[in-house]
């Protein structure tokens, strides 16, 4: 009895995971690729993360995968908090397919040769066959893996009556409530815990009523994925998780509390039917509340999430937040959370040359130097501790670029512009149209860096640090000219050549920052 219900769950897990990386591997990029392509609004959110949950079977893989995106900056916290609640009504999915096919049908002498050909599939193919054979694999394991439960679940009732345990009552159904959680933080699966709890209804072992208050819990106990995720995360990360733990939490006590008039709908709709309550009946109530979850929530997903940033607020700077260790896992990401920090610390140092060379704000910009420096050491660091991705060469274009973007930060930062030129240099006609090119030009990349722009904003910001370029050529040959003529003081000239090559040079470092942020930009490649 006991074996038969641990080789079930067993089987049941292993073929969730299974058919869970196997979809993964087959789909690639595809999927993180749609969360993010249908993130705009959160009801897009919403439904990205629903969609998402549903095709791989596994609302954990959504949440870890949107903590992921949070932390390195590829989408925002309302956004995270529209695909955390779609994952949550996305994993009801997985109930319906026991319910209405694992339980309602004897699949046994199907899912063994689809077991079987799934296995062949991926030990003789390759690539996305090989991926499509372990989902196939792990599709017959879960439907055996039900099979099995429901053996082991008869078994169990005919030797105990768990009809004994209290099922009416506020602390029947807390108590419940208590046992589906533990039931899904000991299989590290809410889905396994929902299926024990629909073969355990369908054999009769339990009552419908102790049933919704197992499946209740079980919801609630989700949430211990995300927490654990978030542990030593970003400050992005642990308001995602608190966000999921909240609505799961806040979902999950609304629904012990209308928990009768539940029932009393479902009771009726039977005895209209002539059926009594079962596995299907029971994975509507768990589509159900989740939905009125999902109805409360999504409306109120902006004030929600203002709610988590004062119980997780900001700490430390807001340019590492999104170096996170945990997305070395997804290699791709982590490569675009160093884009994004380099993004953010570009964007600061183009401020401070502005400042610098409109003679304003100096306490300010020796602050910001101090934070920019600290920035890309971080970054270069943890660029260096990112592991090649599969499949990806060590000329990788992003990786290559992100290193040419250090570069170029690095070299712009180095440049040592005098705080306060020479009088007679700043009076220079040469010096006076140059000067206002380069803060135009800064102006212009200040736009772009905080905007993330592309196309046209970028080109503009190309043509104009060309002009920087041709000014400073010119403005050189004819100094070299008149000190030819001795028509120019030759120290001053040589300081004024000085100064004009670092501006020249500030601009040129800031158009290929911007060049290569393009270049290492999460695409859909």
């Amino acid at each position: 009895m006991l074996f038969l219900l641990l080789g079930g769950i067993g089987l049941f897990l292993l073929g969730m995971i299974l058919l869970t990386d196997g979809l993964k591997s087959f789909a690639g990029d595809s999927l993180r690729l749609a969360l993010l392509r249908f993130t705009g609004r959160p009801v897009t959110a919403f439904c990205s993360g629903a969609t998402v949950t549903a095709m791989v079977q596994s609302s954990s893989a959504t949440t870890l995968a949107t903590i992921g995106f949070v932390s390195a900056g590829l989408i925002t916290f309302p956004q995270a908090i529209g695909v955390i609640i779609g994952a949550s009504l996305g994993t009801t999915s997985t109930g319906w397919i026991v319910s209405t096919v694992g339980l309602k049908f004897s699949v046994g002498m199907l899912a063994l040769p689809l077991t079987g050909i799934g296995a062949f599939m991926r030990l003789l193919g390759r690539g996305r066959m090989a991926s499509l054979g372990l989902a196939l694999a792990g599709f017959g394991l879960i439907f055996i893996g039900i099979d099995t439960l429901q053996e082991g679940m008869r078994a169990f009732s005919e030797r105990f009556d768990l009809g004994r345990i209290p099922a009416s009552g506020f602390w029947g159904h807390l108590l419940l409530l208590l046992v589906g959680a533990a039931m899904t933080v000991v299989m590290q699966s809410s889905s396994a815990a929902v299926a024990t709890t629909l073969a355990a209804l369908h054999t009769g072992a339990i009552g419908f009523e102790q049933a919704a208050s197992l499946v209740i819990g079980q919801a609630i106990g989700t949430t211990v994925t995300a927490m654990l995720a978030a542990i030593g995360a970003t400050v992005a990360a642990k308001r995602t998780a608190v966000a999921h733990v909240l609505f799961n939490l806040l979902t999950g006590l609304i629904a012990l509390l209308l928990l009768p008039f539940f029932l009393w709908m479902i009771v009726g709709l039977s005895e209209r039917t002539g059926t009594e309550p079962g596995a299907v009946a029971l994975a509507a109530f768990h589509t159900s509340f989740i939905a009125l979850g999902v109805l409360i929530f999504l409306p109120l997903v902006k004030p929600f999430s203002r709610l988590v940033e004062k119980i997780v607020p900001e700490r430390g700077s807001s340019l590492t937040q999104y170096l996170d260790a945990s997305l070395n896992t997804l290699p791709s990401v982590a490569l675009e959370a160093v884009r994004n920090c380099l993004r953010e610390v570009s964007l600061l140092e183009c401020r401070r040359l502005i400042l610098i060379l409109q003679h304003k704000g100096r306490e300010r910009w020796e602050s910001d130097r101090v934070i920019t420096a600290d920035a890309v050491n971080r970054a270069r660091i943890f660029l260096s501790r990112v592991p090649m991705a599969p499949g990806e060469e060590e000329s990788s274009g992003p990786r290559v670029s992100l290193f040419h973007l250090l570069d170029h930060i690095g070299s712009w930062m180095a440049l040592q512009i005098p705080l306060t030129p020479r009088p007679d240099i700043q009076q220079d006609p040469l010096y006076q149209e140059l000067i206002g090119k380069v803060i135009e030009t800064l102006h212009q990349g200040e736009s772009v860096l905080a905007e993330n722009g592309r196309g046209e904003s970028v080109a503009a910001l190309q043509t104009l640090a060309e002009s920087v370029k041709d000014l400073r050529q010119n403005a050189r040959q004819e100094i070299l000219d008149a000190l030819s003529r001795k028509q120019r003081i030759p120290e001053a000239s040589m300081q004024l050549l000085d100064y004009l090559r670092m501006l020249d040079s500030a601009t040129y470092h800031l158009s290929r920052i911007v060049h290569y942020l393009n270049q290492t930009e999460f695409s859909e490649k």
